[in-house]
């Protein structure tokens, strides 16, 4: 993403902001477009990685629908113009007021977590004189392998219905002249680069699917979710392998004739598109540690506070610097009065100095939606590439 030329068009640019890389994100859903057509799948693009408006424009336009978790991401999606009739809204806590609102605006399906949210779904849908279309969000009890934090699909989860639950719901169905049964969805957790995970939930959306049909119901779409990784270790391999991960649900999903599989990707999409960029206001040099204070923080990238997770830091101003030269090992650490607040402890950088500039890679997910104004930061910016 970045080479000597690039640098220094960042000289004259108030830190810290994210910065996008507009061409690699249009390479990216390229790329992934162009790996689902053959098998007729339907994308939707997941917003709770990134909402960034301009961001969804170019996903809109490249044909994918819209994953929400929120009435404010259905609104966004809305607003930026796509097709209500791709826009999909999950969500373990969906309000009555946001609900109410999914149904003003006709959106394809609720993806429903419990038997409570079909009843109250169908109770205020009939109050519209409207028909809801559902998937059963079915917790399969497949291990993701990923952070504790982000597994979603076992039965410790608070996602899905068990499958022990099944059956009343399915009575509730039955019951529900208000709601339609589509399909079935499945999300089992975020940031898997282990593929072969998804061919045990292939292995248990068959099982599933046969039950709903053996109880009656046509299931027209499988939705399989997300959660597919990037490589936060070398950034540079920036595109995920889309091939090789929808072949394995081509091979191990059961797909009958008229049966739509659906996908709600975000991380992989959009992940490797931005770096923070921020400037190193302070160099501590200590008997024991070193410090890179940055006038970055966990205000502007979480992740690394919320799920230690690593992130690639580059110091951009000595990436031209002889290969010969020592590296110091620094903790990478932001202002804010926390001492979570830190990128990364031990970081082998080129000696670095005031006001040089540090790229933190792959924040593209997860970044710039999770800011906050805590110690009344200001709000992160944004810089794009086809602007600078």
């Amino acid at each position: 993403m970045f080479a000597d030329k690039d640098i220094s068009k960042f000289d004259n640019i108030e830190t810290p902001f994210y910065y996008y890389d507009t061409d690699l994100l249009q390479q990216t859903l390229s790329t992934c477009a162009e790996a689902a057509a053959p098998y007729h799948f339907h994308i939707h693009y997941a917003l709770k990685a990134n909402f960034n408006a301009v961001l969804l424009e170019q996903i809109k336009t490249i044909g994918f629908g819209a994953d929400c978790v929120s009435a404010g991401e259905v609104r966004r999606a809305v607003e930026v113009g796509f097709d209500n009739k791709k826009i999909v809204f999950a969500g373990v806590g969906k309000s009555d007021k946001e609900i109410n609102e999914a149904l003003d605006l006709d959106i394809f399906c609720f993806n429903v977590e419990s038997i409570q949210e079909l009843e109250v779904l169908n109770e205020l849908a009939a109050a519209k004189g409207k028909i809801a279309q559902v998937a059963i969000r079915i917790n399969p009890n497949v291990d993701a392998h990923t952070h504790h934090n982000i597994t979603t699909g076992l039965d410790e989860n608070k996602f899905g219905i068990n499958s022990w639950d099944l059956p009343e719901c399915a009575d509730t169905l039955k019951e529900s002249s208000n709601l339609k049964f589509i399909g079935i969805h499945f999300h089992i957790g975020s940031q898997i680069t282990n593929l072969d995970v998804y061919k045990n939930l292939c292995v248990r959306v068959n099982e599933f699917c046969t039950w709903f049909e053996d109880k009656g119901f046509i299931v027209q779409v499988l939705n399989v979710g997300g959660g597919l990784g990037i490589d936060y270790y070398n950034p540079d391999h920036q595109i995920p392998d889309f091939k090789s991960y929808f072949k394995i649900f081509k091979e191990f999903l059961e797909i009958k004739p008229n049966q739509e599989v659906h996908f709600e990707l975000g991380r992989a999409l959009v992940g490797q598109s931005a770096s923070l960029i921020t400037r190193a206001l302070y160099i501590k040099n200590g008997k024991k540690k070193n410090f890179v204070i940055l006038d970055a923080g966990m205000t502007e990238l979480m992740r690394p506070a919320l799920y230690q997770a690593y992130h690639k830091i580059q110091n951009l101003s000595q990436i031209s610097g002889p290969e010969s030269q020592a590296l110091i090992k620094y903790d990478i650490v932001g202002p804010i009065c926390e001492s979570t607040d830190c990128f990364g402890k031990e970081v082998e950088q080129p000696e670095s100095f005031r006001g040089d500039i540090f790229a933190i890679r792959s924040a593209g997910a997860y970044g710039e939606v999770m800011a906050s104004k805590y110690n009344l930061r200001d709000a992160i910016r944004s810089v794009y590439s086809n602007e600078i």
